[in-house]
C-alpha cells in the first residue's frame, strides 16, 4: 500500500475488536502514533477531504448502503460518505494501523468503522458491500490488479466500484510544481517524480477497470483549489518525510534542500513578499458497476 503509511505500520501495536480499537499505550505513546497521521493530514489530508465530497457524488452513492473505504488513511473519504449516506454503514481499511486509530478516534462510531486490512486480501465475504470506494491510493498498491479484484469481489452485482487517482503528470500543480524544480536543479531527479507512477494518466483507470470486467465504464476529471496561506505553508509540510517527495526532501543535504527551497519560493511568488497562493489540483476518477 501507500510509501507514505508504511513506517508506523510496522512499529504500532493495534488489533482492531468489533468496531472499536484495544491499544495498548501511553497517552505519550498515543501521540507518537499520530505524528505521522497528523503530518500526513498536513501534506496531502487536507486535499483529500476537498476531493472526496466531489468523488462520492460522481461514485452516486445513496442513502442507506452499505459501503467500504479501501485505503482509509486518517478517514477524509469515510467521512464524506457518512455525510452522503446518514443511515448507511461505512467501514475503511487501511494496512497502517497508526491511520486507522486516527481515523477510529476521530470519527469511528456506530455507522462509521475503521480496521487494520489490506486491499489484496480483504477479509470480508463475497457481495458483502453495495459500493466500494478508493481514494488516491489505488496507484500505490502493489499489485493493483488484485485489489481491484477484491473490490469487484466484495460488492454486490450491480452494485458499484470506483476509485480516484491524482493527476501527477499535470493537473496536481502543488506536486508538478515541486518536481519541475527539483528536476531542474538535479536532472537525476528525474526518476523519482510521481508523474511515472501508474494509473495517474488519462485513461489509463478506465481500462484498469474494464480488464477487470467491470461495466458502464466512466471516467472524468474532478479539479479542486488548493489554498495556500503563505510559502510556509506549502514548504512545511514537504519536510515532513511524507509521500516520494517527502522522502526526497529528507534525503537532501541541507544546501540542497535551501536550494530547492529557494527556487520554489521564486517559482510561486516571483520576487515579491510572501502572500497566499492558490493552485489547482486534478483528480482522475472512474467508476464501474459489478456484473
Amino acid at each position: 500500500m501507500p510509501l507514505r503509511r508504511k513506517t508506523f505500520a510496522a512499529a504500532v501495536a493495534i488489533a482492531t475488536i468489533g468496531c472499536g480499537i484495544a491499544m495498548t499505550a501511553s497517552s505519550l505513546d498515543q501521540n507518537a502514533i499520530f505524528s505521522e497521521a497528523r503530518a500526513y493530514e498536513r501534506f496531502m489530508g487536507r486535499w483529500s477531504r476537498d476531493l472526496a465530497p466531489q468523488f462520492v457524488r460522481f461514485a452516486a452513492v445513496r442513502d442507506g448502503d452499505t459501503l467500504l473505504d479501501v485505503g482509509s488513511g486518517t478517514g477524509a473519504l469515510s467521512a464524506a460518505l457518512a455525510a452522503a449516506a446518514p443511515s448507511g454503514r461505512v467501514v475503511g481499511i487501511d494496512p497502517a494501523a497508526a491511520y486507522v486509530a486516527l481515523a477510529q478516534a476521530s470519527q469511528g462510531g456506530a455507522r462509521v468503522r475503521f480496521q487494520v486490512g489490506d486491499a489484496q486480501r480483504m477479509d470480508f465475504a463475497d457481495a458483502t458491500f453495495d459500493r466500494t470506494l478508493s481514494l488516491l491510493v489505488v496507484n500505490f498498491i502493489p499489485d493493483a490488479n488484485r485489489a481491484v479484484e477484491e473490490m469487484k469481489r466484495v460488492t454486490r452485482r450491480g452494485g458499484t466500484v470506483a476509485a480516484a487517482v491524482w493527476d501527477y503528470g499535470e493537473g496536481m500543480e502543488m506536486l508538478r510544481v515541486f518536481w519541475d524544480e527539483a528536476i531542474a536543479m538535479t536532472p537525476a531527479s528525474d526518476s523519482r517524480d510521481e508523474r511515472h507512477m501508474p494509473f495517474c494518466r488519462k485513461g489509463e483507470l478506465a481500462a484498469l477497470w474494464r480488464q477487470h470486467g467491470l461495466l458502464d465504464v466512466v471516467e472524468e476529471g474532478l479539479t479542486i483549489e488548493t489554498r495556500f496561506g503563505s510559502f510556509a505553508d506549502y514548504w512545511a509540510p514537504f519536510l515532513e518525510k511524507q509521500g516520494p517527495a517527502g522522502a526526497y526532501v529528507a534525503a537532501l543535504s541541507e544546501r540542497e534542500r535551501k536550494q530547492l527551497e529557494g527556487r520554489l519560493r521564486t517559482r510561486l511568488l516571483g520576487e515579491g513578499p510572501d502572500r497566499a497562493f492558490v493552485l489547482h489540483a486534478r483528480a482522475w476518477v472512474v467508476r464501474g458497476t459489478v456484473p
